[in-house]
């Protein structure tokens, strides 16, 4: 498929990896996966040690790796993509989620400020034919990967551009600047706006003080009872209008929520088989009677944004607001 010229395959994750192979292409192939959909991304120089901190904390128990550890792959993710400048052809495989367009926004940030491979191409994915309902490239075999090959484009200068004002305004503590990028439509890149729509809607909700994540979570615990943790994220990602999570992302939502007292975790060796149940507290928190940040949750990040309950926090509408689900505003954590 690639043999024309020598080829760098760039994607957020190792899911097409062995399918590129059995789809008949040659090219090598660069994971450069840090899930900044979660945690810190702060406008800092040192972000990969902030990266190193959370992914240490958020998937180093169930992995077994610590910060120091966790702090290696990035730094050779990032040596390996500055080095792809000099390639014949980089193709880039994203699809519509927050997780794939916050990171295709960091690459093509950080090959705006050039020099630029041979040629820098974009396939990017909403949807396929052999899928139902599409969630990710993984789902694809090897026949329907190789049909979006002839579909692929070359990566213009206003997707540079945007990718690097979508990666800025990722990064400020005031998420109202990748609120109106989300609101041009982003014509440019047009999967970016809706992925940053729901990036979005992991802020504290007015009403509940929820993300829209956490708030889908204990719904289906009202509305099912007790389940394993394992069990939950099925039902998750058929309501979630977006889904974005990986399974290690997931856990850490649940095992955060639960010191609040909105929901119990029963003791167990391994994670996602231990019985997760809803409280009084956390349906007392889905009815809007308590503000779930008045129960002093673990601080928490989006983007650059930084969660925490002691300090006012940006809130985003619920969707149910007549302002929009977009409308953000700051405001004291503590009460309604």
């Amino acid at each position: 498929m690639d043999a024309d010229i020598p080829t760098l395959h760039i994607r957020c994750g190792s899911d097409i990896r062995d399918t590129l192979r059995a789809a008949g292409f040659t090219g090598e192939y660069l994971e450069y996966a840090d899930t900044i959909c979660q945690g810190p991304v702060p406008d800092t120089d040192d972000l990969l040690q902030h990266r190193a901190r959370f992914l240490a904390g958020a998937a180093g128990g169930p992995m077994g790796f610590t910060a120091a550890q966790a702090l290696v792959r990035p730094r050779d993710e990032d040596q390996r993509l500055d080095a792809a400048r000099s390639r014949d052809r980089v193709v880039l495989w994203f699809e519509h989620d927050s997780h794939d367009q916050l990171i295709l926004a960091r690459i093509l940030a950080r090959f705006a400020g050039g020099p630029l491979p041979g040629r820098l191409e974009l396939i990017c994915a909403d949807g396929h034919p052999s899928v139902e309902r599409f969630l990710g490239l993984g789902q694809l075999g090897p026949e329907a990967l190789a049909s979006l090959w002839p579909a692929r484009t070359a990566v213009t200068r206003a997707q540079l551009d945007l990718g690097r004002a979508v990666w800025a305004a990722l990064r400020r503590d005031d998420p109202r600047q990748l609120q109106a990028i989300a609101a041009t439509g982003t014509p440019d890149l047009p999967l970016a706006a809706p992925a940053l729509r729901r990036h979005l809607r992991e802020l504290p909700a007015d009403g509940d003080g929820l993300s829209l994540t956490q708030r889908l979570i204990l719904s289906i615990l009202a509305e099912g009872g007790p389940s394993t943790i394992g069990r939950l994220f099925a039902p998750l990602q058929r309501r979630d209008p977006l889904p974005f999570l990986g399974d290690l992302g997931f856990l850490h939502i649940v095992e955060q929520m639960a010191p609040t007292g909105v929901l119990t975790i029963a003791a167990g060796e391994k994670p996602f088989p231990r019985i997760a149940s809803i409280t009084d507290t956390g349906r007392d928190v889905l009815a809007g009677r308590t503000d779930f940040l008045s129960l002093r949750p673990a601080e928490r990040w989006i983007g650059g944004v930084r969660i925490d309950p002691l300090r006012p926090a940006w809130r985003i509408a619920s969707a149910a607001d007549p302002r929009g689900e977009n409308s953000l505003h700051l405001r004291e954590t503590t009460g309604r």
